[in-house]
């Protein structure tokens, strides 16, 4: 693997993670409409937590070797499967979600949700519909990563779009082990378009719309279009991609 990180100095990883750690739980994924998701049965399940598994070890594999290049370790987040609701050391996370609690180091994901990702995209698709249960987890590692390199801002959608350009950067290299199945690309992507932002309530007054309208663009997760456009350019550019684009926020 080609060399995947710059060196980000000791001040700023420690500003980063006094920022994460002030913020509680980090990089909960935004959940599709719950009438529109799909039943899913215990073998859905079952299938969906094994191909989790699988990724979640060539996500710790992949990002170790990363790190490794610099002279450091990656601290591999703990994985932890919920349904309903998970306490954590960041608060208690809710039904139909994932996210990435740094107290903890763990990536907690709500089973049933996960797989409901996966048997919506086969659904459309006509696909097994796994890579769209792992990017979710792919992006909840993302935001590990990001913060291990020592990058956290005070803007969400800052946050989401490069954990969104790591998800994309492990499915390249997914692609380069010869992991991905046919169909894997278009999981991913319909993924991240489930996952887009809803647009803003806006209340037709022109100022009260701008305000809201610059807030959702700076603590949203991003667009349809925008997480679709940042999975892109991890997908095309590997992890330095998603490295200029932190760089060029500092």
């Amino acid at each position: 693997m080609t060399r995947l990180f710059s060196r980000i100095s000791g001040g700023l990883r420690a500003a980063a993670l006094a920022l994460a750690l002030g913020g509680g739980v980090v990089g909960m994924t935004a959940a599709a409409p719950r009438e529109s998701r799909p039943t899913v049965t215990s073998r859905d399940i079952a299938a969906s937590n094994a191909k989790v598994r699988a990724a979640y070890d060539a996500l710790v594999a992949m990002w170790s070797a990363g790190f490794e290049q610099l002279g450091e370790r990656f601290e591999a987040p703990e994985l932890y499967r919920y349904r309903g609701a998970a306490r954590t050391g960041c608060g208690v996370m809710g039904s139909g979600n994932a996210g990435y609690c740094l107290r903890d180091n763990a990536v907690y994901f709500d089973e049933v949700f996960v797989a409901a990702q996966a048997k919506a995209a086969a659904r459309e698709l006509g696909t097994d519909g796994d890579m769209s249960a792992i990017g979710v987890i792919a992006h909840e590692m993302g935001h590990a990563v990001a913060l291990q390199l020592g990058y956290a801002s005070r803007f969400t959608y800052d946050n989401e779009s490069t954990a969104d350009c790591l998800a994309g950067a492990f499915t390249r290299q997914a692609g380069r082990d010869g992991s991905l199945e046919e169909g894997d690309i278009d999981e991913a992507f319909y993924g991240m378009s489930r996952a887009g932002d809803p647009d803003p309530q806006l209340t037709g007054d022109p100022r009260v719309d701008r305000r809201i309208l610059a807030r959702a663009s700076l603590m949203g997760h991003g667009t349809q279009e925008q997480r679709i456009q940042n999975f892109r350019r991890g997908l095309n550019g590997g992890p330095g991609a998603c490295m200029a684009a932190l760089r060029g926020l500092k």
